[in-house]
């Protein structure tokens, strides 16, 4: 039988925070989780069709997202997480 965890979800991640403008334009304006920015930013790159195709790990910027990346082309998804940062308040 499985052991139940002690362990409680990081309240960080799940605490709301506010895009600002230039990430907003992608996410929305309304507080979520990061996690939830992170998703939405996820369900963006997709539909758009934003990931290079020889390197699943790098995103190709739209213009859009060169507003968030700090006008850079590309980024990898380590990058970005760094990136988003910048751009929410909590």
């Amino acid at each position: 039988m499985a052991k139940a965890s002690n362990k409680k979800p990081n309240a960080a991640f799940m605490k709301p925070v506010t895009p600002d403008a230039a990430l907003a334009a992608v996410v929305g304006s309304d507080p979520l989780p990061r996690t939830e920015v992170t998703k939405k930013l996820w369900d963006y790159i997709k539909s758009n069709d934003l990931q290079n195709p020889s390197n699943k790990r790098e995103i190709i910027a739209d213009d859009k997202l060169k507003a968030v990346f700090d006008g850079r082309d590309k980024v990898t998804m380590f990058e970005m997480t760094k990136l988003v940062s910048n751009h929410v308040t909590s």
